[in-house]
């Protein structure tokens, strides 16, 4: 409507105008309601186009959608574990600061395992100790053995020394060589206990207690994943946990955390696939929210998204037929304050109407670019104000058509 409005005063009125007095036609005379197409014709066509031009031009180059929001995202309360709740900390609607506990599961099973581990360590240390005592006595036996082997071996150099003189028999000097070699044997085998010994002390046990904390640790781990608590600050919602409850991942969540910050830098918007060419990152823009009626937002383009979301393709076990696709999607385009604390006031979640509008500055001071272009340039450039208009208009009647038309 304003479009044509203005189309109008610089069409049809000059043509009214020029047959009021230039050719003396008069309204309800020669100009009727039957006649004004035919007097007027001119002026009526060309309104009509100029009107269709300028749609045209205010919405391509300055577009306008209504899907915007701030879109938040939400963090899903939940133990990585099925559980029975076995106390509960939060409530519904409290805010809660990031680490604060929310709810705890049983944790006997947790506890037992802990205590097992930490039996095993004490155990591993017990033995260790055991070790270190034999180790000590594998010394005095060590000495023992060499004791007696040397005490045999001397027996057997006296002994061979007298079968010489035929004053023992060759059958004894034979029965010493077997002792010496046992008694060697008897040596051989308390040094190996000796270095068993040391091996069991210096690794075996140490990789057995490195095992048995290594449990410890996890039963720790384990233990601690029984108190739930909140990964970022905010508001608990829809948390309606009673002691002994089951709570599963998979089924049921505990609740919903909505971050502080959720939804209060950014509004998300869609706009028409027509506009991709024109939606920069950096365009000026502004918005009117239900949320903060009667009250215009200076916005800034802080970013395009690249594709398409209707366009997504999901791996399944049929073709593809593009005519299932369904309705065409839109251009995201994330929308950030001009001014800080711009969007504070805005609850997250809100619906907006928005406008982007295109700016052509630096083509028009460019020595490059023609005097008709430049022209061209100023006239998509100032009818923004349109635009602009429109919006202000709707920030006015939003309220009124919600409370009043819709009954909301």
């Amino acid at each position: 409507m304003l479009e044509l409005m203005l189309s109008s005063m610089v069409t049809i009125l000059p043509d009214y105008l020029f047959r009021r007095y230039v050719q003396g036609k008069r309204i309800g005379h020669e100009i009727t309601f039957h006649s004004v197409w035919y007097e007027l014709r001119y002026g009526i066509t060309a309104c009509l186009l100029l009107t269709i031009s300028l749609i045209t031009l205010i919405f391509y180059f300055h577009p306008s959608t209504r899907e915007v929001t701030s879109v938040f995202r939400t963090v899903t309360i939940m133990p990585e574990s099925v559980g029975r709740v076995a106390e509960v900390f939060a409530s519904v609607n409290e805010k809660v600061d990031a680490g604060a506990p929310l709810f705890r599961l049983d944790d006997s099973q947790q506890k037992a395992a802990l205590e097992t581990a930490r039996r095993q360590i004490a155990e591993v240390e017990a033995e260790t100790k055991v070790a270190e005592t034999e180790l000590a006595a594998a010394d005095g036996l060590i000495q023992e053995a060499k004791g007696a082997y040397q005490q045999a071996v001397d027996e057997l150099q006296m002994k061979a020394e007298l079968v010489k003189k035929d004053v023992v028999s060759r059958r004894e000097v034979e029965r010493l060589q077997v002792t010496v070699e046992g008694r060697q044997g008897a040596v051989d085998a308390a040094i190996a206990n000796k270095q068993i010994l040391q091996t069991k002390i210096s690794s075996l046990l140490p990789a057995q207690k490195a095992s048995a904390e290594a449990a410890l640790a996890e039963a720790q781990v384990e233990l601690n994943k029984t108190l739930i608590v909140a990964s970022v600050g905010g508001t608990v919602q829809q948390f309606t946990l009673r002691r002994g409850d089951i709570v599963n991942p998979l089924i049921r969540p505990a609740g919903i955390l909505v971050p502080s910050e959720a939804g209060r830098g950014r509004l998300i918007a869609g706009f028409g696939q027509i506009e991709a060419s024109v939606m920069k990152v950096g365009m000026i823009g502004e918005a009117t929210c239900i949320g903060k009626p009667f009250t215009i937002i200076p916005l800034v383009v802080a970013q395009v998204q690249d594709v398409i979301a209707a366009g997504q393709l999901r791996q399944g076990d049929q073709l593809l037929d593009v005519q299932n696709q369904g309705a065409p999607g839109t251009i995201t385009v994330y929308l950030e304050p001009l001014f800080k604390g711009g969007l504070d006031d805005i609850p997250p979640g809100s619906s907006c109407i928005a406008n982007a509008y295109s700016n052509h500055h630096d083509e028009i001071e460019s020595p490059d670019t023609g005097t008709m272009r430049r022209i061209y340039l100023h006239a998509v450039d100032t009818v923004a104000l349109v635009q602009a208009m429109l919006l202000r208009i709707q920030a006015i009647l939003l309220p009124a058509q919600t409370l009043v038309l819709k009954g909301h």
